[in-house]
């Protein structure tokens, strides 16, 4: 498996060791850490010219100690043996200055986890440079049709790490390259974005010619009455919207009432072509295998045919409710729990083309945003459209439309969807990409058209 320069395993197990001989010296057997290192590198580019190239290196350390029946964390960014003792005396400290916790559990276990090899020694390698090369094409795209455009191009490589007094030792190293462009006309404006662990997988000059394309398609752009439309979300409108309901899988939300699951786990919900899952392995995802307390994420069937079928347990929703952890803990203390966040929404085989061609009337999406949600248990969302909202009329693209809000449940969006295309990694509005398909959605609730 990839290791990180920037944190290696031998790093790690002296960093550990070095916080266990500080523990003992306090009267603290068990010590949990976690370690992560990350290398990350923007070039920001606007006016059709890169004006930022930044770089940053962090890292971070993170010591959680248990007696009694009480933990506590600290936390800092040296990994110096000084540092790292005064560390563990502070959450020493804090640990013991806490009650007695109840639902309190002793540390995990070492378990067997699977590799997931998400390294790219390009992406690792990325420069300026090369950066600056990909833009510039890009920007050549959108220039020559009379464009104006701004964006990111980025690169990171890392690693992380979980050990403790028990035995765990998990670690995992990766990399992530993202490429974005908005594309400016007078009027109007286009938009593409990709993400992936190898930078050789985005194509500027192709998601620039998308972008652009937009743009272009888009002037002169006619206002449309609200109301519901068919409509047409492609894969990061898809990732924008149906991301935002992921939160609500988990064990922890499902015993507080804060998730629209509650009391419905097992029944239809969806329609029969809507099927999610949470897969750390699939080759579209990424992301460490494991989860803060270094159990194995395993495979979640969150949707099957339309049903809610699992949801997300941490070790401590696991106990409460007699089930087995699933991999999705957030790190102790917390006020969350766990949720899935490799998430994969199944396919189908329609084109976006021909999705377009079968519709006598509609709107096309590209990307949503400022989404905010209105009704939790009904998951009714609230947001705009934005950079390439477009009018199908007899199969066709006819012109762009005046960016919409709209007020639409994702309980009712997902059992009226009547076509969906292949699922691609869609990178979004949200801060984890989405493996998921374009949607063709009956009754799309547009409430009014918005000043931007």
């Amino acid at each position: 498996m990839p290791e990180s320069e920037l944190l290696t395993r031998a790093e790690c197990r002296r960093v550990f060791e070095a916080a266990q001989r500080a523990a003992r010296t306090l009267g603290v057997r068990d010590v949990e850490v976690t370690l992560g290192a990350t290398a990350s590198a923007l070039t920001r580019f606007a006016n059709n010219a890169i004006h930022q190239n930044v770089a940053e290196q962090r890292g971070y350390l993170s010591v959680r100690v248990l007696a009694d029946h009480r933990t506590a964390r600290a936390s800092l960014n040296r990994l110096d043996d000084a540092a790292v003792a005064g560390v563990v005396e502070q959450a020493a400290a804090l640990a013991r200055a806490q009650a007695p916790d109840p639902e309190w559990l002793p540390l995990a276990e070492p378990a067997q986890v699977a590799e997931a090899d998400r390294w790219s020694p390009a992406t690792a390698a990325s420069t300026p440079a090369q950066r600056a090369a990909g833009v510039a094409e890009a920007l050549g795209v959108v220039e020559s049709a009379g464009q104006t455009a701004a964006g990111i191009y980025s690169a990171a490589h890392g690693a992380e790490a979980i050990l403790n007094s028990r035995g765990v030792f998990a670690y995992y190293a990766d990399t992530l390259a993202h490429f974005s462009i908005t594309a400016m006309d007078a009027d109007s404006s286009g938009w593409a974005k990709a993400g992936a662990p190898d930078v050789a997988r985005i194509s500027p000059v192709e998601l620039a010619r998308r972008a652009s394309a937009k743009a272009a398609l888009s002037r002169r752009p006619r206002e449309l009455p609200p109301g519901r439309y068919t409509v047409i979300l492609e894969h990061a409108a898809v990732q924008d919207l149906v991301g935002q309901m992921f939160w609500d899988f988990s064990g922890t939300a499902m015993r507080d009432q804060r998730s629209f699951l509650t009391g419905r786990l097992g029944e239809k919900l969806f329609g029969e072509n809507i099927s999610i899952a949470d897969d750390v392995y699939h080759p579209l995802q990424s992301g460490a295998p494991f989860d803060s307390e270094g159990i194995p994420r395993r495979r979640l069937a969150l949707v099957e045919r339309g049903v809610p079928r699992e949801v997300a347990y941490s070790r401590a929703a696991a106990q409460r409710e007699g089930r087995a952890p699933t991999g999705h803990g957030f790190p102790i203390p917390n006020e969350y729990g766990e949720a899935p966040l490799n998430i994969v929404m199944e396919g189908a085989s329609t084109s976006l083309e021909e999705m377009i061609a079968t519709t006598p009337r509609g709107i096309l999406v590209t990307r949503l945003w400022y989404i905010r949600e209105v009704d939790p248990y009904e998951k009714i969302m609230t947001g705009m459209t934005r950079d390439g909202t477009f009018l199908i009329e007899d199969g066709e693209l006819v012109c762009g439309v005046k960016n919409l809000r709209f007020n639409q449940s994702l309980l009712e969006m997902l059992s009226s969807v009547d076509q969906l295309s292949p699922a691609a990694r869609a990178a979004g509005e949200e801060s984890f990409d989405m493996v998921a398909p374009a949607l063709k959605v009956r009754e799309f609730n547009f409430t009014e058209v918005t000043r931007f």
